[in-house]
């Protein structure tokens, strides 16, 4: 199923997103995905709509370095254990919403990730348990600061400002990740192509590592890194990240008013 969150004549509601007669349409679901819930039966066209985040998480824990070729591409080495950060919840947006170009930044860069949504409060999450407390998957963007990546040791404004992390374009909960395509295009132009089998470390094993530390809650995000490929996005530009299975997530970049 694909869950889509959104908003029409100023309400806020969640949809499973299916096919109609014109099109895509949203069945509005009674209650939130994080328990049991009903379709309503009243559909809206897809069209109608304003997709907004499809989660808002408590938490984005994002994952570094988890290509060997994109660790490679920027000079550094795979590490012996994963390197974990956070996004802020700030840093959220949606499908459509535009990224802003930071005031104290002069080298943007896109990173298509796939993005594991938490369906339940978890911790200490044994191996063989970790598909039961996952929703589903959706499209990220780990937009990055590269200039101030380089010249500061922590990555917390690089890549935690204001619109660094759109997530969309909703929730596919019926994904293996295990081997699925990865690609980003800039106004069109093909930027990065991988698969997900090329990760060093598996969804399973990034859930059980960041859940030995924290307690995660339903609608938490974990971003499993990006392949190879990263490059500079522009003022004007429309990024694109879109993985097999899920969907595309489109975004455009402006200038920070």
């Amino acid at each position: 199923m694909r869950i889509a969150r959104f908003s029409i004549d100023g309400n806020v509601a969640f949809g499973a997103v299916e096919d109609g007669p014109d099109g895509l349409v949203l069945d509005i679901i009674k209650g939130i995905p994080y328990a049991d819930f009903e379709l309503s039966g009243t559909k809206v066209p897809l069209s109608k709509v304003r997709l907004l985040p499809p989660v808002l998480p408590n938490k984005v824990v994002a994952i570094g370095r988890n290509y060997a070729e994109h660790a490679a591409e920027l000079g550094n080495e795979v590490p012996d254990v994963p390197v974990a950060f956070f996004k802020p919840t700030t840093s959220v947006i949606g499908s459509g919403d535009a990224i802003e170009y930071p005031s104290f930044s002069n080298e943007l860069h896109h990173e298509a990730e796939l993005a594991v949504v938490i369906g339940r409060m978890c911790r200490e999450v044994p191996r063989e348990r970790v598909k039961d407390v996952i929703l589903g998957y959706t499209c990220a963007n780990d937009v990055t600061a590269r200039d101030v990546q380089k010249r500061e040791k922590q990555w917390a404004r690089a890549k935690g400002f204001d619109t660094s992390c759109p997530l969309g374009p909703w929730v596919e909960t019926d994904l293996d990740p295990a081997d699925v395509t990865i690609q980003c295009t800039v106004n069109g132009e093909q930027r990065q192509l991988g698969r997900t089998s090329e990760m060093v470390r598996s969804v399973e094993d990034l859930i059980v590592h960041i859940t030995e530390a924290m307690t995660l809650l339903p609608g938490d995000v974990v971003l499993t890194g990006t392949p190879a490929g990263v490059g500079p996005i522009n003022v004007g530009d429309e990024v694109a990240v879109t993985i097999e299975g899920i969907g595309t997530l489109t975004n455009k970049v402006i200038k920070r008013g």
